[in-house]
């Protein structure tokens, strides 16, 4: 095979990088009006507050699943007219676009759980290609500058969508319903994000034009053009020797969770949990259903991807755990933001006071200030990395946002919390960028929709951990003060940061 020296990746001006970024803007819309209305859907159906967070684990599972496949199935394509990513931007933001229509006037709450498993599904096809988009379009100099402007969109997405209700609300129309409807703020809500959704989508898909995979060939080094990256390195013994492991611990870990629940039935440990143990066990089946596959030399979707993640890069790997513990520390704060500060600050825990639901109000506040302060954070952040790094950029942001964590339990001001939300605001806008940057830089071009949904694993288990375990920490270690648990995630935040000392910049 005969090597050719490496084309030059061209720079984009910064309205290429506008164009291609714009599409985000649409898909935290959508994820913004989920994040914000579905539980209030959810309840004006009919919901008990108890069954909320098993109704919502589908959100989670769904990306799990949805973003390595089509991140696998974006690798494999590419269309002389639509490109290879862009076809998933469409298509995802049509069925978005459709399911944000539908989803706050279904009449039956079965309806409004399989339309979030759609919305969310449908969320994903367009979102996971956005990632790998970057990876594709610019050079490695410019990276943290694209994700950077991802990170300034979705702040720009979740202000307004998280507002909207309230706008609407303000503007005289309804905020109430009957028992069984949604109020017509929240529907008209989704009917705006449905055009937003597919409308900047579409924006980026016809402004922007894609590299042709020959092209993106001519950009790889000699050495990784050597590289055969549809080889299959995994032998079925490790399929079957990881795949037992995982299936046999996931089987005993349910069985002693039903053990323990049907012997203690006045004080069982959460039901989210079994999402947690059958995980396990499913996913060493599928690594034994990948090696059966492989052991009839059937090489397929399934076995690719088992083996990328088993292959995945030594960056992505300390990425990885990064990740894991800055995602785990923002669920501790989305979860328990509002009770928490009501018992530190209001001092109640009674859900119907004025107190609680003033408290409630300000939460939504606060969240809008730390999604603000993020998009102004963008454009802050590509200086800091060319000064000092990636990895140390990444250091200091988290360090300011495990820091405002922590200081939720110091201050007895609610607005002094502003402060707090713009350590989060630095570290949530490094979050959806810095690491993205740093691991496209470490991925074989051929690859790099496959390992960006790969990736995705260690945002989507976090979230499951935290939905629960973070329950039991609060009850059982802190005493039912959720506001210790907050500082838990701060101080896991700080854990986070420390580990970017191990990220080696390529």
């Amino acid at each position: 095979m005969s090597l050719t020296t490496p084309a030059k990746k061209p720079l984009l001006t910064l309205r290429q990088i506008i164009n291609m970024s714009v599409g985000f803007l649409g898909i935290q819309f959508g994820f913004g009006l989920q994040n914000a209305n579905v539980s209030r859907i959810f309840q004006s159906l009919g919901a008990k507050i108890d069954d909320i967070p098993i109704l919502w684990i589908a959100a989670p599972l769904t990306g799990l699943i949805m973003q390595p496949v089509i991140g696998y199935l974006s690798d494999k394509t590419w269309s002389p007219r639509w490109g290879r990513r862009r076809p998933f931007f469409l298509t995802g933001s049509i069925l978005a676009s459709l399911a944000l229509l539908v989803f706050p006037n279904v009449w039956a709450l079965w309806m409004a759980a399989i339309m979030l498993w759609l919305l969310d599904a449908s969320i994903n096809i367009s979102m996971e290609p956005f990632r790998a988009f970057v990876g594709d379009m610019l050079p490695d100099s410019q990276r943290t500058a694209g994700f950077a402007m991802q990170s300034f969109f979705i702040g720009i997405g979740a202000v307004v969508s998280s507002v909207l209700p309230y706008i609407l609300t303000a503007l005289g129309i309804s905020n109430t319903a009957a028992v069984g409807s949604v109020p017509d703020s929240v529907r008209y809500s989704f009917d705006i994000g449905a055009i937003v959704f597919f409308a900047s989508v579409a924006y980026t898909v016809f402004t922007t034009r894609e590299y042709s995979p020959e092209e993106l060939k001519s950009f790889d080094t000699p050495a990784a053009q050597a590289v055969d990256h549809s080889q299959i390195n995994t032998t079925v013994q490790a399929f079957y020797k990881k795949g037992f492991y995982w299936l046999v611990s996931g089987s005993i870990l349910s069985f002693l969770l039903y053990n323990y629940n049907h012997r203690h039935p006045g004080t069982p440990l959460e039901k989210e949990l079994y999402v947690l143990t059958f995980g396990i066990a499913a996913f060493g089946l599928i690594q034994l259903v990948a090696g059966t596959f492989w052991s009839r030399q059937q090489k397929n979707g399934l076995v690719e991807v088992v083996n990328d993640l088993y292959e995945m890069p030594q960056t992505m790997k300390q990425l990885a755990v990064v990740q894991f513990f800055s995602w785990f520390a923002l669920f501790a704060m989305w979860i328990y933001s509002t009770p928490g500060l009501a018992q530190n600050i209001a001092h109640t825990t009674d859900t119907s006071s004025p107190q609680y639901n003033e408290i409630g109000n300000w939460v939504g506040v606060l969240f809008a200030f730390y999604n603000g302060f993020a998009a102004l954070f963008a454009f802050l952040l590509p200086k800091m990395a060319s000064r000092m790094g990636r990895p140390v950029t990444h250091l200091v942001c988290l360090v300011a946002g495990g820091l405002g964590l922590i200081s939720f339990v110091l201050f007895s001001n609610q607005y002094l919390l502003v402060i707090s939300m713009a350590g989060i605001g630095l570290a949530w806008s490094s979050i959806l960028s810095m690491p993205y940057s740093m691991l496209t830089a470490a991925l074989p071009s051929k690859k790099m929709g496959v390992y960006m949904g790969i990736f995705n694993f260690f945002i989507v288990i976090p979230q499951i951990l935290a939905a629960t375990l973070l329950g039991f920490f609060t009850k059982h270690v802190f005493g039912g003060d959720s506001v210790y648990t907050i500082v838990l995630g701060g101080f896991l935040m700080l854990v986070a940061a420390l580990l970017n000392l191990r990220i080696k910049e390529k």
